[in-house]
């Protein structure tokens, strides 16, 4: 249905088509201009874009043919390639590149309001000129709207006999399906069509003529619902109430030859690879001979026939210096590769399918020739290693799987924990058992911290006095008997005692002492017992359980 008028649709273009001969008269050029640029994919390795007999590809390189820069000396017009005539005046005030940009909308003036569409849109596919944005146009043009479906003179593959069904289909889209679309600012509060988000009354949307006035998107969401891309330069089909670019809708309603890229009006075509073919189409992609009916191989997506993939594909074997064919098995191993026929030991061309082989300088061996010739052996039991079997290394050591065991329990070690002594083998708990330092006082295996007394391993716990059993590690400690005593259980047990204060003298720590007869002091101790002047080192008389000075003896005769 077509919008009531209203301010905006007045101020938006009105469209015809033109007749293809009027493009003539004024020298309009339809055709994109193949200059041989190089390809954008390849880079270096394509020399520019060489035209196909028929494919839709570079024959220089077999990438697609957008994928060239071939519209940089162009500047594209949709209307033109549409063939439509834009008729009102309102279109006449606005030159894109004044403004920076290859397209801007039709029958917009205002800078601030193009600029404020291209805001809306993601920055990689705003047309500045010069930017990706623009190459992203030119290349959506070539592929959204495909020449070959917009006029009889572009399709090279069409038969005599469909052409009027080509131009029925033409008409009928262009008069059902095919429109521009335009942006205005919304009347009213609304919900965009695509992501059915708010759109609130003034905001910019996309319009198009083909839908009732309601119907609005955000300038992002005008999108093909097929590819979900931008719908370029505003260019739509409707089908179903859903807008499409023409490459999609046309999509929907013919088939599309994979080779060429042109419809299909022909009732008779191909169907391979859950695609669609003219019947010619269907060839090698190195050859172009025509698979319809042969034999084919799929590679890269692409379908070859059997002598250009072998040679272009296949390995080479080892034995023979052959091609491997499709029909062949490959066996392969570290990057090369045998006929099943030519796989064989070297020495006694034994044919080694699904046996156990060795391999050696670039050579392979059967088991036992590999075993004659190169296997080492087990430092357990002396016998080989078998092609195939598991070898457990160690520095330049190396054993059987099972005969890689402790030596003292003879348990399988795997890839458990173990430790070397010597030339000898053993887990953890055995190396453990047999030599692991243990505490004198306990027996128990000693991992850390512990103390030596009189060459003997102590945990330090375990390392007490003998009397109290308090700790003597880091403590003054003395010994009696070889047993340990803490300084005051040893005084207190075995010292001499002071005759003066009766406190034991131990010794420890270097203290002095003086002895007389059975009698014992303290080195402070040894005083006079009148005047407590020191006796150390001078004269001294007994009065009994006393000691006295000379001075203070004579003053208690007198």
């Amino acid at each position: 249905m077509t919008p009531s008028p209203t301010k905006e649709l007045m101020n938006a273009p009105t469209i015809s088509r033109r007749p293809r001969e009027e493009f003539a008269e004024k020298g309009v050029i339809i055709r994109e201009v193949d200059d041989g640029v190089r390809c954008e994919q390849c880079k270096t390795e394509c020399p520019g874009f060489a035209a196909h007999d028929w494919r839709k590809t570079c024959q220089s390189c077999k990438c697609p043919r957008e994928a060239h820069a071939i519209y940089q000396q162009q500047t594209t017009s949709v209307h033109e390639r549409l063939g439509f005539k834009v008729v009102s005046p309102a279109d006449s005030g606005v030159e894109p590149r004044d403004l920076g940009y290859t397209w801007v909308p039709a029958g917009v003036r205002a800078s601030s309001r193009v600029n404020r569409y291209f805001e809306q849109l993601p920055e990689e596919k705003v047309p500045r000129l010069g930017s990706e944005g623009a190459r992203w146009r030119e290349q959506q043009i070539a592929y959204q709207l495909p020449k070959q479906d917009l006029s009889l003179e572009h399709c090279r593959h069409l038969e005599v006999q469909h052409e009027a069904s080509f131009e029925d289909f033409v008409t009928a889209r262009n008069e059902i399906a095919l429109d521009i679309a335009y942006i205005k600012d919304a009347p009213y509060d609304e919900h965009c069509a695509q992501c059915e988000n708010e759109i609130s009354a003034g905001d910019l949307v996309v319009a198009a003529p083909k839908f009732v006035e309601s119907v609005m998107w955000h300038p992002k969401c005008f999108t093909c619902s097929t590819c979900n891309e931008l719908l370029v330069d505003l260019t739509y089909c409707v089908h179903d109430d859903k807008v499409y670019c023409e490459r999609h809708y046309a999509e929907m309603l013919k088939p599309r030859c994979t080779g060429c890229d042109e419809l299909i009006f022909s009732g008779e075509y191909t169907k391979a690879m859950d695609k669609d073919w003219h019947s010619g189409h269907f060839c090698c992609w190195q050859c172009d001979e025509s698979l319809t009916g042969q034999r084919y191989v799929i590679r890269d997506d692409h379908p070859y026939c059997i002598k250009c993939y072998e040679n272009v594909f296949a390995n080479t074997c080892e034995e023979c210096n052959k091609i491997i064919g499709i029909d062949s098995k490959d066996l392969s191993y570290k990057d090369k590769h045998w006929h099943e026929a030519c796989f064989l030991c070297f020495k006694c061309n034994l044919n080694l399918v699904d046996k156990q082989f060795g391999a050696k300088a670039d050579k392979i061996y059967c088991g036992n020739c590999y075993d004659a010739q190169f296997a080492s052996r087990c430092d357990g039991c002396g016998e080989v290693f078998r092609a195939g079997t598991k070898k457990m290394e160690y520095k330049t050591r190396q054993w059987h799987e099972n005969c890689f065991c402790c030596c003292v329990c003879k348990m399988a070690i795997g890839t458990k924990s173990f430790i070397p002594r010597e030339q000898e083998i053993y887990c953890a708990g055995c190396y453990e058992e047999k030599f692991a330092t243990r505490c004198i006082k306990c027996n128990k295996v000693i991992t850390s911290g512990g103390v030596t007394y009189k060459n003997e391993p102590w945990h330090r716990e375990c390392f007490t006095c003998t009397h109290c059993n308090i700790t003597l590690a880091g403590q003054r400690f003395t010994s009696r008997d070889e047993k340990p005593y803490c300084a005051e259980c040893f005084g207190e047990l075995f010292a001499k005692r002071c005759t003066s204060c009766v406190k034991p003298i131990t010794g420890i720590g270097g203290t002095r002492f003086i002895s007389f007869e059975d009698r014992h002091w303290h080195h402070d101790c040894f005083v006079c017992a009148s005047c407590k002047a020191s006796l150390v080192g001078r004269g001294f008389i007994t009065d009994g359980p006393d000691i006295l000075c000379p001075d203070c003896a004579k003053q208690k005769l007198m």
